[in-house]
């Protein structure tokens, strides 16, 4: 099957003109952070050192610097240097567009027009068209990857990044940037902290949805990071993909669906999906969501984390926690 190509150069990608539009992209949201002002300070001499070494091919990866939040839920993050994630930036301003292109439909994560709203949207939208308006019982298939980010193989990612990207130079720079971080053993893992490891993601895995939507020929499927659903009347059907879901995962991409995290129920009986428990005519937030958020009001002073909450139960029947935590954001706000 032919794939369509990449047309950019790699002079586009590191022109002093991309990482300067880079620049305006990146410092959203970040101008008061003491790395990125010490950066500015000498923003066009750090760009133009910048653009000598990628143009001469002797830019290598800094070092991460690994540190742990809790927003919705506890995650290990890995921040690269001021440097690195304009880098990064650059990369993904002339990458994501085309990329996004080639991605299906039901992919709702880390891109532009989708996320988690729309995504458990079009779960309600999918569990109404399948059970012909809750008149008859639906199934739904929910699977996990295990350790998704942490698992993720350089070798097919570069392999499938060769199939779009035609000049050299920019898998250089990319293979470059994979390359900087490993997890458990080198070759293995992407950071989470990196703009580009979102993208990478997304490109990694459009190649299951491709599978799903042309091999396994399912209609009903919402995929959001390494979270995944399929509907349909036929339990059976639903049963016999586990199997086909878990061979291509493993032989094609080296993932491994989490064993504890793979179930089929009904509507009726509710499915966990992106935070909450979706029911035929409502959903209701997760037990565990719930605690965290609550935890959250109690204990955080922290504002971003607050309105990262506020905006999740925004989706659902939680009225009451909302306007608490709203309060407190205002209340901070204020205090501030």
């Amino acid at each position: 099957m032919g794939r369509i190509q990449l047309t950019h150069t790699y002079k586009n990608i590191i022109s002093v003109e991309n990482l300067l539009l880079a620049w305006e992209g990146f410092m959203v949201g970040k101008r008061g952070r003491k790395d990125v002002q010490v950066f500015e300070m000498n923003l066009m001499k750090h760009i133009f050192v910048l653009h000598y070494k990628l143009e001469r091919k002797t830019y290598r990866h800094s070092e991460y610097e690994a540190f742990n939040i809790s927003d919705t839920k506890p995650r290990s993050i890995h921040k690269a240097t001021v440097r690195d994630r304009l880098l990064h930036h650059a990369i993904y301003q002339k990458l994501y567009p085309f990329f996004d292109r080639t991605f299906i439909a039901d992919s709702y994560s880390c891109r532009i027009g989708k996320g988690t709203h729309k995504a458990i949207n079009r779960f309600r939208a999918f569990s109404y068209k399948v059970s012909n308006n809750h008149t008859k019982t639906t199934w739904v298939l929910k699977c996990d990857i295990r350790k998704f980010f942490a698992s993720i193989d350089h070798a097919t990612l570069l392999h499938i990044l060769r199939a779009y990207i035609p000049n050299k130079n920019i898998l250089w720079l990319l293979q470059e940037i994979i390359s900087s971080f490993h997890t458990h053993r080198p070759g293995i893992g992407l950071p989470l902290g990196n703009l580009t490891s979102q993208l990478f993601v997304n490109i990694y895995m459009n190649m299951f949805d491709q599978f799903v939507k042309h091999k396994l020929k399912a209609k009903y499927y919402i995929r959001y990071a390494d979270d995944f659903v399929f509907f349909s009347e036929d339990r059976q059907w639903l049963n016999d993909l586990i199997s086909k879901i878990s061979s291509y995962l493993s032989e094609e991409l080296k993932l491994r669906l989490h064993p504890r995290k793979v179930s089929i129920e009904t509507i009726a009986s509710g499915v966990d999906f992106l935070g909450w428990v979706h029911f035929p005519h409502h959903r209701v937030l997760r037990t565990t969501t719930k605690r965290r958020a609550l935890e959250a009001l109690e204990k955080s002073e922290n504002v971003h984390a607050l309105q990262s909450y506020h905006g999740l139960l925004s989706h659902g029947d939680a009225h009451g926690l909302q306007q608490q935590i709203a309060d407190k954001i205002a209340w901070l706000e204020l205090d501030s």
